[in-house]
C-alpha cells in the first residue's frame, strides 16, 4: 500500500506530537511536492509528497533507532518498499546503509537538513520569511559552523553532489520550493 499524503499526514501524526516535527513533516512533503513538479515527475508528487511527510515519521519517539525504527513500523501497516526505502535512504551514511538511488530519494536526502538552515535563517531574518531570502545570505549561514548546528552542512554538500548540482543550484531551488509551500511561515 503507498498511502496518499492525507494518510502520511495521519500516520506522521500518529507518532509525531510534536509542532515541530509535524510542520517539518509537511513542509519537506511540500517541497518534495515542488521538485517532482520542477523535475518533470508531476504525474509521481503525490508519492513524493508522501515519501516527505513520512520521512522523520520514528524521530519524536525513537531518535537513536532514526530511519531504523520507521522501516518497522511502515512494513507493520504493509506500506509499499518503494516507500520504506525512499524513507530510509535519507539517513544513508550515518544512520542506515540504504543509499538513496531514485532522483526523489536524492532530493529527500540533499534538501532534509537545508530546509532546518532555510527556515532558520528565515527567522533571524527582518522579514521572518523565505520570501525576500537570497543564496548569498544563506551562505553565509551556511558558513557559520555555530548557526543551526544540527544541520549538518556535510549531507547538504553530500546531497548536491548525489543529484549533480553545485551547492549554489540546490540552496535555490529549496528556497523556491518553500515559498511555494503553504506550511512554511
Amino acid at each position: 500500500m503507498i498511502p496518499t499524503p492525507d494518510q502520511a499526514w495521519e500516520l506522521l501524526c500518529e507518532y509525531n506530537e510534536g509542532e515541530f516535527h509535524r510542520k517539518h513533516g509537511r513542509v519537506v512533503g511540500d517541497v518534495l511536492r515542488w521538485f517532482a513538479q520542477e523535475l518533470g515527475y508531476g504525474d509521481q508528487a503525490d508519492f513524493w509528497e508522501t515519501v516527505g511527510i513520512l520521512h522523520d515519521l520514528d524521530f519524536e519517539q525513537w531518535p537513536d533507532e532514526h530511519c531504523v525504527k520507521c522501516q518497522e513500523l511502515m512494513r507493520q501497516r504493509e506500506i509499499d518498499e518503494s516507500v520504506i526505502h525512499a524513507v530510509a535512504s535519507h539517513g544513508w551514511g550515518e544512520l542506515v546503509d540504504v543509499k538513496p538511488e531514485h532522483q526523489m530519494e536524492r532530493v529527500l536526502f540533499a534538501t532534509d537538513e537545508l530546509t532546518g538552515l532555510i527556515g532558520a535563517a528565515a527567522m533571524m531574518r527582518p522579514s521572518k520569511s523565505v520570501e525576500d531570502m537570497e543564496v548569498k545570505s544563506l551562505k553565509k549561514k551556511f558558513k557559520d559552523k555555530k548557526f543551526a548546528a544540527g544541520c549538518s552542512r556535510d549531507v547538504i554538500r553530500q546531497g548536491a553532489e548525489l543529484l549533480g548540482w553545485e551547492l549554489d543550484e540546490l540552496m535555490e531551488r529549496t528556497i523556491q520550493a518553500m515559498r511555494a509551500s503553504a506550511n512554511v511561515d
